[in-house]
């Protein structure tokens, strides 16, 4: 991430902000609601919620390699994250409950014991990702706030706060997606004026090239996809189908998975 304003206290607050509103939603469900299907495809909502649980868990031993300056991988290994979660779904939801909130403030309590000099460590995420502990609070409030979507019980992107959704469509258009093969050349402009150019590189029709090439070894012309910030983010996340999205007569492209 290469968000430099990024203050690790101020990340904290919005964390356990957005957690309390996660808690309040998953409080309204019952045992039956949790076995339905999430918006996530082949995830039902206790899948969700048990992910956002065992994140936070992981999320506290990259803290802890932070704090203790030595390596302590986020998760045992792909398949334990993947059992973990596969486990943990089917509980009833006052186990759910009690898991969401007692992670999250064992990840809160890690986040406040480490001081200024080792938030500026670089510590390893999943699949040799490297970042400052500093993002760390930001990489949890990502996923607290799209999961809470996933939910598919009352919250929509459109709920998500306005200062979240500058932050994460600069994250993932400026981050996630530039430089990805597998992701159509693309422009994303916001109505205020803001933009991206991200995907495998091209062109924008009747302008500069974005520096990529296909594997044919032609540029490609890159699709201006204009809107609103939470539009796009919605869309580019998969929480939207793009739907109102300007793409100046051009079909909206097919994106991957954020992964």
């Amino acid at each position: 991430m290469t968000d430099h304003g990024t203050d690790p206290i101020k990340d904290m607050a919005a964390v356990r902000e957005a957690t309390d509103r996660l808690l309040v939603t998953a409080r309204g469900l019952d045992d039956a609601a949790l076995r339905e299907p999430s918006r996530l495809e082949g995830w039902s909502r206790g899948h969700v919620l048990a992910h956002v649980a065992r994140n936070a868990d992981a999320l506290l031993n990259v803290l802890t390699a932070a704090r203790t300056a030595t390596h302590v991988p986020m998760y045992a290994s792909a398949e334990s994250r993947t059992a973990d979660i596969e486990r943990d779904a089917p509980r009833p939801l006052d186990v759910h409950l009690a898991d969401l909130a007692g992670s999250a403030e064992r990840f809160n309590d890690e986040a406040a014991s480490l001081h200024s000099e080792m938030w500026q460590r670089t510590v390893e995420l999943r699949n040799g990702v490297t970042d400052l502990a500093a993002r760390v609070p930001f990489r949890r409030l990502i996923e607290v706030e799209l999961h809470h979507v996933d939910l598919g019980v009352g919250c929509t992107v459109d709920d998500l706060p306005a200062s979240f959704v500058d932050r994460d469509l600069e994250y993932v258009a400026g981050e996630r997606f530039a430089g990805r093969a597998d992701v159509p050349a693309l422009v994303i402009r916001t109505d205020e004026g803001r933009s991206w150019r991200t995907g495998r590189g091209g062109v924008v029709a009747g302008g500069a090239g974005t520096g990529g090439a296909d594997e044919a070894g032609v540029t490609e012309e890159a699709t201006v996809v204009g809107g609103s910030p939470v539009a796009l983010l919605g869309w580019l996340t998969g929480r939207s189908d793009g739907t109102g999205l300007d793409t100046g007569g051009s079909p909206l492209p097919v994106l991957p998975p954020l992964g």
